[in-house]
């Protein structure tokens, strides 16, 4: 051997880069030449021999059709350059290399030169970077989107709490008509409908206050299957549960991670149903021991989620059911809930392959300390309150303020208005009231700011009001109202709700 071969036969040896040459053709592949680097990376010893280190091998592959792309690529172009695939190493495990090569026609088949890397770290680091960039995407659309949720929900309340104020009270007319009794209940009932999706939207925009303490993620998806199984049962929906032993605790709310395991069923079975009329669903734990977290799977062999979905699967209001058959908020309410836990929920799905949802929940070591109940005075009393009390209603809301006026009215109390905290302390200096009741978000001078200067004009009224809001929970009202121990009542409300909780406010002051 000249000293020119003695040269390149070193550093075919010693580089460190994966050198392979060989065949590829109808009959199988040969290799010529595999350098050490070349064994190494895919997982051969340096002591095998050069024949049996066969890359291009169909069995190699993760997939026969990234192969038989590939040698399409080499056959028509003649060389390719940090063409990525996916190949299994001779211990089966997975390894993502990069090759750059030149191909030659050789009878029917084709005789390859190629370098060869092992981007296995580069390609898992990309993946990350890929996604915590598609995270914080997502966080920053679902915060944009809280904050409009948000207003627009306190907007709907106004005129939904007017609707079932109204609608309640024409119900309780002794003298309509049955059609028109009809009618008013069917009112009453979609409003109480819209309500309860207004709070879905809250529950989505805000963080809100929760009672957390370790629980058995295990426990809570049997409890869960159970409120499905009968169901599940008699729709021909087959449950399989994979659920590792030993799991740590997580420091969560049971109920919530509850409601988020609920959507996500649901959501399988209708899935299944709708494409099938069948279907199995697998429910799986485990322990992530590196990234010290809890993960819950759900996968259906349902339809899939088409690609162009999956970016809007959480978005409020989106959904692929058919119109009228869901509100596109329970997937929303889910992320809501387990990002507020500091977790995260994702969804794998290829078309015509079913889809999985993943919900990892962090591990806590050690119980946190527990959170204060809050005082929030909401309880139900029987106690009946003086006949002809005066109430100042304060509420920017005309036709509401009416409607609450009204119901006072018929309970046999006198009633002021005003539109907002300025008028209505005008009025409380213009002559006494027994009680206020007061909406908390107003123009000009808000609730909490009227409540100040009237505490401060006439300390005696400090527990003789009740606060309306249409969002509270997560909110500074929150506080607020905690602070001032005094009683409120969420928009939309009942009109009986509100005269008994009036009549218990003026018993017990």
């Amino acid at each position: 051997m000249d000293e020119r071969a003695a040269a390149f036969a070193r550093l075919f040896q010693t580089a460190h880069e994966g050198v392979y040459i060989g065949t590829i053709g109808p009959g199988g592949t040969t290799t010529i030449a595999a350098n050490p680097h070349v064994k190494l990376i895919l997982g051969y010893g340096s002591e095998t021999p050069d024949a049996e280190v066969r890359p291009f091998d169909p069995e190699r592959f993760h997939d026969t059709l990234s192969r038989t792309t590939l040698l399409e690529r080499l056959a028509s172009d003649g060389s390719i350059v940090n063409y990525l695939v996916r190949l299994r190493r001779a211990d089966q495990s997975s390894v993502w290399l990069e090759f750059t090569a030149r191909a030659e026609a050789l009878g029917d088949g084709l005789r390859v030169e190629a370098l060869v890397r092992d981007v296995s770290e580069r390609k898992k680091l990309d993946d990350e970077t890929r996604d915590i960039y598609q995270q914080l995407l997502q966080a920053e659309k679902m915060a944009a989107l809280g904050q409009t949720v948000s207003g627009v929900a306190h907007e709907l309340n106004n005129p939904l709490a007017t609707i079932l104020t109204w609608s309640e009270r024409l119900s309780q007319k002794t003298t309509l008509e049955p059609a028109v009794r009809r009618g008013l209940e069917i009112i009453l009932s979609e409003s109480e409908r819209a309500a309860r999706i207004v709070r879905k939207l809250l529950m989505f925009a805000r963080k809100r206050q929760t009672t957390r303490a370790m629980i058995d993620i295990n426990q809570v998806v049997r409890d869960t299957l159970a409120l499905r199984a009968y169901e599940q049962r008699v729709t021909n929906i087959i449950v399989i549960d994979a659920l590792a032993a030993g799991l740590p605790n997580v420091f969560a709310d049971g109920h919530q991670v509850q409601q988020v395991l609920l959507n996500l069923v649901i959501n399988a079975e209708q899935a299944m149903l709708s494409a099938n009329g069948r279907g199995v669903l697998v429910v799986r734990t485990w322990h992530d021991a590196e990234r010290e977290c809890v993960i819950l799977q759900i996968n259906d062999d349902g339809p899939g989620v088409a690609d162009e979905v999956q970016a809007k699967i959480f978005d409020p209001f989106f959904t692929t059911k058919e119109v009228g058959k869901g509100t596109g908020l329970g997937l929303t309410v889910a992320y809501a809930i387990v990002n507020a836990h500091d977790g995260r929920i994702r969804l794998e799905s290829r078309p015509g392959s079913g889809a999985s949802f993943f919900v990892e929940l962090p591990v806590s070591g050690a119980r946190l300390p527990p959170i204060p109940q809050p005082r929030l005075r909401q309880t139900t009393g029987t106690s009946v309150a003086p006949q002809h009390a005066a109430v100042l209603v304060v509420d920017d809301e005309v036709a509401l303020a009416a409607a609450v006026c009204a119901a006072l009215q018929d309970a046999g109390y006198t009633t002021e208005q005003a539109s907002d905290g300025e008028q209505a302390l005008m009025r409380a200096q213009a002559r006494p009231f027994d009680l206020v009741i007061c909406d908390l978000k107003m123009p000009r001078v808000d609730g909490k700011m009227f409540y100040g200067m009237l505490v401060a004009a006439m300390p005696a009224m400090a527990e003789r009001v009740i606060f309306v809001t249409g969002d509270v929970a997560g909110t500074d009202a929150e506080q607020f109202l905690e602070e001032s121990r005094c009683r409120w009542l969420a928009k939309p409300f009942r009109l009986a709700d509100l005269v008994r909780t009036a009549r218990e406010v003026l018993a017990t002051n």
